[in-house]
C-alpha cells in the first residue's frame, strides 16, 4: 500500500500540473504582460477610424509596432511582450476587423490598413519605428516599409504568405482549402447555420485525430462555445497546441475580412514582387518549417518562396526557426524575442 501511494502521488502531481498548465496557459501570459506595465488604449484617426492597441512602458526605447495575423488580436503577442518591452517601446495594434478596432469592410485591404497604421505612427508614436508583422500583418508591414520609408527603421516579417497567396498558387494551400474556400462553401449550403460547427465537421485535423477523438473534441468545443460565446474555446483536458486549433476559429474577428482574401480584394494594388523590391531599409524574414500533405502546402509559404523574398529585398536576410507552427512568436517566444533584439542591435 505504501509503495502504491509513493507511485500514485507523483502521478497525481503530474496530472495536476498538466491540467493547471492547460487551464492557465491563456491567462498567465496576459497577467504577466499587464504586470509589466502594458495598457490597452484606443485612438480615433482623422478619418474617424478607431484603432485599438496595447502599449508597453516607454523608458525612451526604440518604438516597435507589432501587427498580428488574420483571425488574431494584439493580445496574441502576450508571451513575448514582457521581454520585448525590456528592449523596445512596444505598440501592438488590433487590425481592422479584429478585436476592438473598427469593423469596416472598406478598410479590409493591405493598402488601406497601411495608410491608417502610418497615421497611427505619425500621431501616436511620433518617431520612426521597427515594424514586425505576422502572416498577413507582415504583408501590411512590407507595404508600409515600401510606401512610407520615412516612418520605418527596419522590418521583421514573420512567416508571411508571399507568393503562395497569388491566384495561381493559393488553391493548393492549407489556408485556402480549410479556410477561405471552406467558409465560401459554408455560405453556399443551408444545412448548418453555425460556421464553427461546420468548420469542425470539415476540419483538416479530423483525419489526423480520427473520427472518435475528433468528434469528442468537437462536441466539447461546441458546448464550451455555447456557454462562453465571447471567449476563445479552451478545453482544459487538451494541451495548448491542440486548443490553438479551436482558438483560431473563435477569436473576435470579422469573417468579411477573410472574404477579401477569397476574392483577392485585400491585395488591391499589391504586386508582391514590386512591393518587396521597393524596400531599402534592413529586413528580416522569419521562416517556420515547410511541410506538404501530398500537393497541399501545409505552411504559409514554401522555402522557394522565402528565398525569392530575400532575393527581391535590397537589404534582407532569412532566419529559419525550428517549428512546424505558423505562429512563431507564440510557439517559440524566446527565439522570436532573440531575433528582434538582435535586429535592434544591428540597426
Amino acid at each position: 500500500m505504501i509503495y502504491g501511494v509513493i507511485i500514485l502521488l507523483p502521478l497525481l502531481a503530474l496530472i495536476g500540473s498538466y491540467l493547471y498548465n492547460n487551464k492557465t496557459y491563456i491567462k498567465k501570459p496576459l497577467k504577466e504582460m499587464y504586470n509589466k506595465g502594458f495598457t490597452e488604449k484606443q485612438i480615433q484617426l482623422k478619418n474617424g477610424t478607431v484603432l485599438n492597441y496595447g502599449e508597453g512602458p516607454s523608458n525612451g526605447k526604440t518604438p516597435l509596432l507589432l501587427i498580428h495575423g488574420q483571425g488574431m488580436t494584439w493580445e496574441d503577442y502576450a508571451k513575448v511582450l514582457p521581454d520585448l518591452s525590456n528592449h523596445y517601446h512596444v505598440y501592438a495594434v488590433d487590425c481592422h476587423g479584429h478585436g476592438e478596432s473598427d469593423w469596416d469592410p472598406e478598410k479590409y485591404s493591405a493598402k488601406a490598413m497601411a495608410k491608417d497604421f502610418a497615421e497611427f505612427i505619425e500621431v501616436e508614436i511620433g518617431n520612426k519605428v521597427v515594424l514586425s508583422g505576422h502572416s498577413s500583418g507582415g504583408m501590411i508591414a512590407v507595404w508600409m516599409a515600401a510606401h512610407y520609408p520615412e516612418l520605418v527603421l527596419g522590418t521583421v516579417i514573420e512567416d508571411s504568405p508571399f507568393f503562395a497567396t497569388e491566384p495561381d498558387r493559393r488553391e493548393k494551400t492549407y489556408v485556402w482549402v480549410y479556410g477561405f474556400q471552406m467558409y465560401e462553401d459554408f455560405n453556399n449550403q443551408h444545412e448548418v447555420k453555425d460556421y464553427f460547427s461546420y468548420s469542425l465537421e470539415h476540419s483538416y485535423w479530423k483525419k489526423l485525430f480520427g473520427n472518435f477523438l475528433w468528434n469528442k473534441f468537437s462536441k466539447d468545443a461546441i458546448r464550451y462555445r455555447e456557454k462562453h460565446p465571447n471567449e476563445p474555446v479552451h478545453l482544459v483536458y487538451l494541451p495548448p497546441q491542440i486548443n490553438r486549433i479551436f482558438e483560431s476559429e473563435t477569436y473576435t474577428y470579422d469573417r468579411k475580412f477573410g472574404e477579401t482574401f477569397y476574392d483577392h480584394s485585400w491585395f488591391e494594388d499589391y504586386n508582391q514582387s514590386e512591393v518587396l523590391s521597393k524596400i531599402k531599409s534592413p529586413t528580416v524574414f522569419i521562416k517556420a518549417k515547410t511541410s506538404y500533405d501530398g500537393d497541399l502546402l501545409v505552411a504559409a509559404l514554401s522555402d522557394e518562396d522565402a528565398d525569392r523574398v530575400i532575393e527581391l529585398l535590397d537589404n534582407g536576410k532569412r532566419v529559419d526557426v525550428d517549428t512546424p507552427g505558423h505562429d512563431i512568436h507564440y510557439d517559440k517566444p524566446k527565439e522570436f524575442t532573440g531575433i528582434l533584439v538582435s535586429f535592434l542591435k544591428e540597426l
